[in-house]
């Protein structure tokens, strides 16, 4: 399992967004980059040095501190697109090689180089700005019916990361929440919700969404 690329944004207008600027044009680095843990959500801050978050409301801060996302599923998207996905063009921070990344468990640990150390929290949820991107009309819902949106990680010891890296899996919580599963069941399947709650490493939104749903009258699966 290796990191193919450590991508950081350079900021651009958007349009397409009531935010005036987007960090979504993530683009490969050379040499070491940063990893540190930012601070709550709502100043914009994200792991990676170099980069930031500029829609405060919806993205940085702990829980969605680095983005991750595997080569596999670039290559599978460039096939449907018919063009060309270099390495960070869904806004991704790693672009992984040989890595589950919606098979991880939530608060599953990833070791990155010597020193990094990242436990998954959440799935990405597209916006927006991810459709204007990629210009591509009806992109938000077949992004959503694929159900391979990629992983946010916490940052939970930092240190500094580089292209080639390997990236090895030090801990698996003991139960069965992917990535994929909560995603599905933020979206397209709700009744998903009341699974959710096992994942003691879920952000704290989430898991309010499925204790609520699981209150409502929805047992566990």
């Amino acid at each position: 399992m290796t990191l193919l690329s450590v991508n950081v944004g350079r900021p651009r207008p958007n349009p397409w967004k009531s935010s005036s600027t987007t960090g979504i044009d993530k683009r490969p680095v050379q040499g070491p980059v940063a990893v540190r843990a930012p601070g709550p959500k709502g100043a914009g801050e994200v792991g990676l040095a170099g980069d930031r978050a500029y829609d405060v409301r919806n993205h940085g801060g702990a829980d969605q501190a680095v983005y991750a996302y595997a080569r596999e599923e670039l290559d599978s998207w460039e096939a449907e697109l018919e063009r060309p996905l270099p390495n960070g063009v869904f806004g991704e921070n790693l672009t992984t090689l040989g890595v589950d990344v919606n098979g991880a468990l939530i608060g599953e640990r990833w070791r990155i180089g010597p020193d990094v150390a990242l436990e998954v929290s959440c799935p990405r949820i597209p916006c927006a700005t991810f459709q204007g991107w990629l210009g591509r009309d009806g992109w938000l819902r077949r992004f959503t019916e694929a159900a391979r949106p990629g992983a946010y990680l916490r940052v939970i010891h930092p240190g500094e990361i580089h292209a080639a890296d390997q990236i090895e899996i030090v801990h698996r919580p003991g139960h069965d929440v992917t990535v994929e599963l909560v995603f599905r069941a933020l979206t397209l399947e709700p009744e998903l919700l009341p699974r959710l709650l096992v994942a003691e490493a879920l952000p704290l939104e989430a898991k309010e969404l499925a204790a609520r749903r699981s209150a409502d009258g929805e047992a566990p699966a």
